[in-house]
């Protein structure tokens, strides 16, 4: 049997920017699918700092409704990583679109409020099983013209949503499961392959990706910002 029959555990956030380093969490989901049931978690969270008009436009949240509605952060991120740490040390792929931001904030969030990390969470310390369907898309299908977001990709796997849904939290994360899905379709070496070996490989083709999309940003002279190969933690 394929994992990819067995459980898997989504996750997303929705956030104050774009710095795993400095932003906070305003939004997640946890959603754990195994085969037809679904179990879901979402938190909205107080980031304790105002959230820019242009990320409220994003995800729909206000400062005032976070303050008002939202959880405390500490209480609220020992639950999301509780819950991942579980479900790693219990051998189920966790998986999230664009990983390395969603994990990597989720460390730097712990951090800031004095909580375990991640990784001090889960056997060996490893932050794995990790499946990634944009990195698993870059390298299955390297040469594809066009914009990759969750939506682009929904397109390519033809996954059905609807548009206005995304960047909810929990909508995104089953966007990002049936995605998978239908990319195993496609490419049945996806859930072939055992999950220790499919992490390693993503690891190394995001670190391809991140080191030759960077080379190509400096020689345009693009200094900042640029892609970090770790993966799925970059912190």
């Amino acid at each position: 049997m394929s994992w990819l029959d067995a459980t898997m555990v989504g996750f997303d956030t929705e956030t104050t920017g774009i710095s795993t380093a400095h932003d906070r969490i305003v939004t997640a989901a946890i959603i754990t699918r195994t085969g037809d049931d679904v179990t879901a978690r979402t938190w909205l969270i107080d980031p304790g700092i105002e959230i820019p008009a242009r990320a409220t436009e994003v995800h729909g949240i206000s400062t005032e409704q976070a303050r008002a509605e939202g959880a405390q952060p500490a209480v609220a991120l020992e639950e999301i990583a509780s819950i991942l740490a579980g479900a790693m040390a219990a051998g189920f792929p966790v998986v999230a679109f664009n990983a390395q931001f969603d994990v990597s904030i989720l460390e730097a969030e712990l951090a800031r409020h004095g909580l375990p990390s991640l990784g001090s969470r889960v056997p060996n310390g490893q932050v794995a099983p990790v499946v990634d369907p944009l990195v698993l898309d870059r390298k299955l299908d390297r040469w594809r013209k066009g914009k990759r977001k969750l939506i682009d990709m929904c397109a390519t796997y033809g996954v059905t949503v609807v548009a206005d849904d995304l960047h909810a939290a929990d909508a995104d994360v089953l966007a990002t499961l049936d995605v998978l899905r239908a990319m195993a379709t496609r490419y049945p070496a996806i859930g072939e392959s055992a999950l220790a070996d499919l992490h390693s490989q993503q690891a190394d083709a995001h670190r391809e990706w991140a080191l030759e999309f960077a080379a190509w940003l400096r020689s345009r002279g693009r200094t900042e910002d640029l892609p970090r190969p770790e993966w799925p933690l970059a912190v």
